[in-house]
């Protein structure tokens, strides 16, 4: 490939827009304020010797229509629509303190007006050598705004605040591609997981990596999933393990029950359960409460309904228990989950393959990324899960998405080696604070490497 013909990591996109004059909204005037007036002023302007052609009526017959339609109404043409006498004063029967809060509850409630939701990506960067496999996990938006994407062996990161782009690390043929990114909960420090079964720590800030976790797997990382200072590792061995990254020897657990690869992992909000999806069509539900001295944890749950890889794994913001699913191309089910039962609780069939969720945390809505046929963004409203909009724009799968940090845009990764960004979720209702960062886990980094 010639060297002026390659692209650029993270470089803007500049699309032709539409004409300005395309979809514009008409501007349809109040035809009764047109007749009002237009009567008004044959009623009354005419006198002051104005021409109006158009007018087919006499003056003398037009003073007699005026005439009749004052006391036809009983009205002062001067006060149309208004009282002739004041309407006598009301009595007070309650006192107006208790008054004024029982209208309030008799008032029905004000609709929330619809939130609009646009049709096309607000921003695209080119996304050369990003790798077409479902089963990886390579986009992740950090809690300090910086979002990280593996483009074959390099690790980029792309910087919302002022669109700058970065090279965190380039892995050399013999043990890369990068099969996953995760940001640490503090912003800085982020996991890469390899192909040659090793997963990285590195500081963003200083560019430096901290340590190498090894010999936990046998084969690639394609899942990361960080519990504070926990990070939970997925491979294509079908092991799940528990890595403390503030001690020297990491693994503190080890979770067995999938077959074949693990591709999908989430921790839930309160840290207490963790759901794994794999390509044995498994969803395994863990809790941490009942891990064993063996290291070797017992599932909470082992659930068996979907007829494909289990990728697509979402918690609920607003439901500590409720778990959102999605299947691979043949099964394109989303689920939904009791993991405190384990009972399903609604399955929806997309039409096609499901390659990410989200949950809105503002509004009880769900995101979901597909395959073919339509490589789309499908919004839909919860419960109900009827579609509030289809977001079309990418040509190939859209395989990865990530959320920024006040959980209003989501960045989606596509095998058409895009990165766009989607204002989907709006603006949030009450502005959150920052998430404070957590950076004792990796205060002995150092001293352990």
């Amino acid at each position: 490939m010639d060297a002026g013909s390659m692209k650029c990591p993270l470089q803007e996109q500049f699309l032709r827009r539409r004409n300005s004059k395309e979809n514009l909204d008409r501007f349809i005037p109040n035809r009764s304020a047109m007749d009002f007036n237009f009567a008004h002023y044959m009623l009354n302007e005419v006198k002051k010797g104005k021409e109006n052609p158009n007018s087919a009526m006499s003056s003398p017959s037009r003073e007699a229509y005026r005439r009749q339609l004052a006391e036809t109404f009983n009205m002062n043409r001067s006060r149309i629509l208004a009282f002739k006498n004041k309407p006598p004063t009301p009595v007070e029967l309650i006192p107006q303190s208790h008054s004024s809060s029982t209208c309030s509850l008799n008032q029905p409630k004000l609709a929330k007006p619809r939130r609009h939701i646009p049709q096309t990506s607000e921003r695209t960067l080119d996304a050369p050598d990003l790798v077409d496999d479902y089963y990886l996990n390579l986009l992740d938006w950090g809690s300090s705004n910086v979002l990280a994407i593996a483009l074959g062996s390099t690790v980029y990161l792309w910087d919302a605040l002022d669109g700058s782009t970065s090279e965190l690390v380039t892995i050399d043929d013999e043990n890369g591609p990068v099969t996953s990114v995760s940001w640490a909960p503090d912003g800085r420090h982020i996991a890469i997981g390899l192909n040659n079964s090793e997963v990285q720590l590195w500081d963003s800030t200083a560019n430096r990596q901290l340590r190498s976790l090894r010999g936990g797997h046998r084969s690639r990382v394609g899942s990361l999933a960080w519990n504070n200072h926990i990070l939970t590792t997925g491979g294509m061995d079908g092991k799940i393990i528990n890595n403390d990254v503030r001690i020297r020897d990491p693994v503190v657990e080890t979770y067995r029950g999938h077959t074949q690869e693990v591709c999908g992992l989430k921790w839930s909000a309160s840290g207490q359960q963790l759901a794994s999806g794999g390509n044995d069509n498994l969803l395994h539900i863990w809790d941490r409460s009942m891990a064993s001295s063996n290291s070797a944890t017992q599932w909470l749950h082992r659930l068996e309904e979907h007829t494909s890889a289990v990728k697509a794994l979402a918690w609920c913001p607003f439901q500590g228990n409720l778990l959102a699913t999605g299947g691979g191309g043949g099964d394109r089910c989303i689920k939904f989950w009791n993991t405190h039962t384990g009972a399903c609780l609604n399955s929806i069939d997309t039409g096609s393959q499901v390659c990410a969720l989200l949950w809105n945390k503002n509004e009880k809505e769900l995101l979901s990324s597909h395959g073919f046929t339509q490589n789309q963004l499908t919004l839909w409203k919860y419960p109900s899960m009827v579609k509030t909009a289809e977001l079309t724009g990418h040509t190939s799968r859209v395989l990865f998405m990530a959320q920024s940090p006040d959980g209003c845009t989501v960045a989606s990764a596509a095998a058409d080696e895009t990165l766009r960004f989607w204002n989907v979720f709006g603006a949030p209702e009450v502005a959150k604070p920052a998430p404070k960062a957590v950076r004792e886990p990796f205060a002995q980094l150092n001293r352990i490497r």
